[in-house]
């Protein structure tokens, strides 16, 4: 008797695999999803939550030294870290204009001395 049971279990879950493949069958392989017609966009811009990291006016090399970023779920969080590159890179780049400017009078100077 047990061994009737097992055989009538086999064939009944055999019959159900064999039905639901032949149902997968008549789908085509591949991705199958419906268009909803609307643009698909990337990654939005991340919204700070936390207040800014603020450098003072003209930021001199100790106050690189004492700034601190917060940490977000993958590191530091990189609005904070634009902001702060955007600020050094411009009084870089002021620097940077107003040794040309002292270097430039340097030359006129020394031309007219001789």
């Amino acid at each position: 008797m047990p061994t009737l049971l097992i055989a009538i279990a086999v064939l009944l879950v055999g019959a159900v695999a064999l039905l639901l493949s032949s149902q997968r069958k008549s789908v085509p392989a591949g991705r199958h999803f419906e268009s909803t017609g609307e643009a698909i966009t990337g990654l939005v811009e991340h919204q700070a939550s936390l207040p800014p990291v603020l450098l003072p006016k003209n930021p001199r090399a100790e106050d690189v030294d004492k700034v601190r970023f917060s940490l977000g779920l993958r590191g530091y969080r990189c609005d904070q870290v634009d902001d702060v590159l955007d600020v050094l890179a411009a009084e870089i780049t002021n620097l940077e204009n107003t040794i040309r400017d002292l270097e430039s009078r340097r030359v006129v100077s020394d031309t007219n001395e001789n």
